[in-house]
């Protein structure tokens, strides 16, 4: 099965990389995911250090592969500024970011006041 949603011969080769590196990016999420699985299992503790040595290399695939993104893909640089390292409540983030959650969090301004 193909990992294309429209016909290849179409797709210029800006979206054909940004595909590959969004698959590529699914790929190093799952294998955090099963090394981080068989880890949490496994008795053995060597074989927990290797496999825990191996999903950090995993990790930082998937780092260089966001930043790939963050370079070359619309978006990802304003929503990556927008949540990474930063402190507070997630979902709080994007009205903080818009001045939404100043307003919010300051209602008891009137018009008068604006002089």
């Amino acid at each position: 099965m193909s990992a294309y949603h429209e016909s290849v011969d179409k797709l210029d080769e800006k979206t054909l990389n940004t595909s590959r590196a969004l698959n590529s990016l699914k790929e190093e999420i799952e294998a955090v995911d099963w090394y981080n699985q068989r880890i949490d299992v496994s008795a053995d503790q060597e074989l927990k250090n290797i496999m825990a040595h191996n999903r950090d290399e995993e990790i930082e695939h998937a780092c260089m592969l966001i930043e790939w993104l963050r370079r070359n893909m619309d978006k990802w640089d304003d929503e990556l500024r927008t949540y990474l390292f930063t402190d507070g409540p997630i979902t709080e983030l994007e009205d903080l970011a818009t001045g939404d959650g100043e307003a919010k969090k300051d209602s008891s301004l009137n018009i008068g006041d604006l002089k």
